[in-house]
């Protein structure tokens, strides 16, 4: 199984058409089966097309671009997490070439205000993969060190909703730096998560984000803080950063991660 997870910085990316086309590209060479993505905006003032989707919405761009070079068979699943940059109903999706069995979205914030930047929801499907049902959540969460949406409350609640009994991934823009010790990283360690890029036979430093970003504004140095998370040990064969310039030009201000298993 080939998974992705990618913060697009959707709609504030200079040359971003072109940046659509690379991704696409990018899922039709590697054909990943499920890909998780992070700040998937879409215009406030848009015509809602479906469900609270609305034109302009960046995962049709998406899709767009992926059938323009033949790919057709994902579909997916967004969500709407609060407003963006003023302008922006950001969200969350997960793209599927498998069929999905369930679907889900819940907020993880105290706070439930989408007109509030930290108002932080999670979509989450289930897929048919090969006969077995493996659940995917994408995620967008806050930062450890915050006294009105602190990151443990976001993971206590997204674990709520964990179906134990099955295999699941967590993937997606964490906000919690993995070389950092005693902080969200660990403590998700310490709630039974794997990080699969530590079970990874073949790997890179797992870097994706270089300097200040939105959020990061004094970081001068290398984050990871962008992962795949798995409930259980699995065979992970190969977890790389992608889109950060060395492996395929850089599409956002986060690169992705890419990661090869076995289930």
């Amino acid at each position: 199984m080939k998974l992705l997870t990618l913060n697009c910085h959707s709609w504030q990316e200079v040359d971003q058409q072109h940046k659509i086309k690379v991704l696409a590209q990018e899922i039709k060479d590697k054909g990943y089966d499920v890909i998780a993505l992070q700040e998937v905006s879409q215009p406030i003032e848009g015509d809602v097309v479906v469900q609270g989707l609305k034109e302009g919405n960046f995962v049709y761009a998406l899709l767009d671009a992926l059938k323009a070079i033949g790919v057709t068979e994902y579909d997916f699943r967004w969500g709407f997490s609060h407003i963006g940059y003023e302008v922006y109903e950001e969200g969350l999706c997960l793209l599927s070439k498998h069929p999905i069995v369930e679907e889900q979205e819940f907020f993880v914030t105290k706070g439930h205000d989408t007109n509030y930047w930290k108002t932080r929801k999670i979509v989450k499907i289930a897929i048919d993969y090969k006969g077995k049902t493996i659940d995917f959540y994408t995620c967008h969460l806050g930062w450890w060190i915050d006294e009105e949406e602190p990151f443990k409350h976001q993971i206590d609640t997204l674990n709520v909703s964990i179906n134990s009994k099955r295999l699941s991934f967590m993937m997606g823009d964490f906000n919690n730096n993995a070389n950092v010790r005693d902080e969200g990283y660990d403590y998700m360690l310490s709630k039974g998560w794997v990080d699969t890029y530590t079970l990874a036979e073949k790997k890179d430093e797992g870097i994706t984000v270089q300097g200040k970003i939105d959020g990061w504004e004094k970081n001068q140095a290398g984050l990871r803080i962008d992962l795949i998370w798995a409930n259980q040990p699995i065979k992970v064969l190969e977890s790389q950063v992608c889109f950060n310039g060395v492996n395929k030009e850089i599409v956002s201000d986060h690169f992705g991660v890419e990661m090869e298993c076995e289930v």
